[in-house]
C-alpha cells in the first residue's frame, strides 16, 4: 500500500460514521468502485483479440490492488444475467507496469458462462471483481541458468507473464518453450511469441500442431504426445522445467520426470483438478443460510458449482483442492471429498467446495 493511500484510511474510517448504518464505501462503490477499501475492483480498458476464441483483458485496478508475480493467477468476477459469477483466470501480463493495469487472457470454453462473456461479450468499462494474486507457479530469484517451458493449449497464459518479465529483465538467456496447439492460427500470442524467439537467441521456440497429424485424435493439443514434444528438447531432464495445460500431458510429465529421478526439477499448473469417478453418491438439497437460497445438488458436482448456478456468490481460487480459496463453514449434514470419494463433515468444519460434494442435505454459511 502506497503512503498516500494508507493517508487517506483515517479519512474514510470518518466518514464512515457519519453514514451509518451504510458505510462509507457504499457510497463510494456507486461513484467509482475503484476506490472502494473493502473490496478490490477493477474496470476493463481494452479487449485484445488472440484467436478466433480467445481474448486479453486490459484490467485498471483501484489504489489497493498488490501488484503480481509472473506466474500468478487473479479470482475474477463478472455479472451475468444478473448474477456475479466467479473464475480464475491468470495474469498473462508482466508485473510493475506503470499504467495502473493488469492483463488475463481467457479462452471461450464451450457452454462456459463466463469465459464467453469476458471474450466476447466484455466492454470498455466492464466492471469485475478481483481477488488477491495468488499461487506460487512463479519463477524464483535468481532465475535458474537453464529453462524449459512445456505448455499445451491456454496452457501458455501464465508463462506468457513469466517470458514478458524475463524479456523486460534482459533475462532470456537459455530458455526453450514447447507449445503444442490445435494449429499455428490456435496459438494464443503466436505473433508476439515468434517475434520473441527472433529477438533473443537465447529463445528457442517450438510448436506443435496436432491438427496437422491427420492421425491424431480429436481434441487437439489435449492430446499432445509428450515424447514427440520433448524430442525438440532432449537436454529436458537438466533444465528446471515449467508446464501448464491439459491434465493427461501433465499426469504423463509427472511420471516422467518421476521415473528420471528429476521430479524436483518440474513445478505445474493445473487449470482442473483430478476428481474421482462421477457415478458415486446420492446428493442432497443445498442450501445457503446468509444468501437465503437453495438448490439440489447430485454427489458428482462440486458445491462450488452448485452454489454459482444458484446465483451465490461463492468464494473460490484455484477451483482444484489447492489454494483454499474456496472455503466455507459447514452449518449441517456432510459432504464428499470428489478427489477420494470420502464423506466427512460436523457442523463448523470448514470445507473446501471446489472438490467437496452433497452427501445428503448440507447447509452451508454463504
Amino acid at each position: 500500500m502506497t503512503a498516500r493511500a494508507a493517508s487517506r484510511r483515517p479519512i474514510f474510517r470518518a466518514a464512515s460514521l457519519l453514514t451509518t448504518p451504510l458505510r462509507f464505501d457504499d457510497f463510494v462503490e456507486l461513484v467509482n468502485p475503484l476506490w472502494s477499501r473493502r473490496q478490490l475492483w477493477g474496470r476493463v480498458q481494452a479487449v485484445r483479440p488472440e484467436t478466433a476464441d480467445a481474448a486479453t483483458l486490459t484490467i485498471r485496478t483501484g489504489r489497493d490492488w498488490p501488484g503480481h508475480r509472473a506466474g500468478q493467477y487473479v479470482g475474477t468476477a463478472v455479472r451475468v444475467a444478473g448474477v456475479w459469477r466467479r473464475r480464475t483466470y491468470s495474469v498473462s501480463s508482466a508485473p510493475g507496469r506503470s499504467d495502473g493495469c493488469f492483463e488475463i487472457t481467457v479462452k471461450a470454453v464451450e457452454g462456459g458462462v463466463v469465459s464467453p462473456r469476458l471474450v466476447f461479450g466484455a466492454a470498455q468499462g466492464t466492471i469485475v471483481r478481483l481477488d488477491p494474486p495468488a499461487d506460487e507457479f512463479t519463477l524464483p530469484d535468481p532465475v535458474p541458468p537453464r529453462l524449459l517451458f512445456l505448455t499445451a493449449g491456454s496452457g501458455i497464459t501464465p508463462v506468457m507473464a513469466m517470458l514478458r518479465d524475463l524479456a523486460r529483465r534482459g533475462q532470456v538467456r537459455d530458455v526453450v518453450l514447447v507449445h503444442a496447439a490445435r494449429s499455428r492460427a490456435d496459438v494464443i500470442f503466436g505473433t508476439e511469441l515468434r517475434a520473441l524467439a527472433e529477438r533473443f537467441p537465447g529463445l528457442r521456440l517450438h510448436e506443435s500442431y496436432s491438427h496437422a497429424d491427420e492421425g491424431a485424435a480429436a481434441g487437439g493439443a489435449a492430446r499432445a504426445r509428450l515424447a514427440d514434444l520433448l524430442a525438440a528438447c532432449p537436454d529436458w531432464p537438466c533444465r528446471a522445467t515449467w508446464a501448464c495445460g491439459p491434465p493427461g500431458l501433465l499426469d504423463e510429465a509427472q511420471a516422467l520426470w518421476r521415473d528420471a529421478g528429476v521430479a524436483d526439477r518440474l513445478r505445474i499448473e493445473r487449470f482442473r483438478g483430478v476428481l474421482v469417478a462421477s457415478g458415486a453418491g446420492a446428493g442432497g438439497g443445498v442450501r445457503f443460510t446468509r444468501s437465503g437460497r437453495q438448490c439440489a445438488a447430485d454427489g458428482a458436482t462440486p458445491l462450488l458449482h452448485a452454489g454459482e448456478r444458484a446465483g451465490v456468490l461463492m468464494p473460490s481460487g484455484c477451483r482444484m483442492g489447492i489454494c483454499r480459496g474456496c472455503v466455507a463453514r459447514l452449518g449441517a449434514g456432510r459432504v464428499r471429498d470428489l478427489r477420494t470419494g470420502v464423506e466427512h463433515g460436523e457442523a463448523g468444519d470448514l470445507i473446501q467446495t471446489c472438490v467437496s460434494a452433497a452427501a445428503g442435505d448440507v447447509d452451508l454459511d454463504l
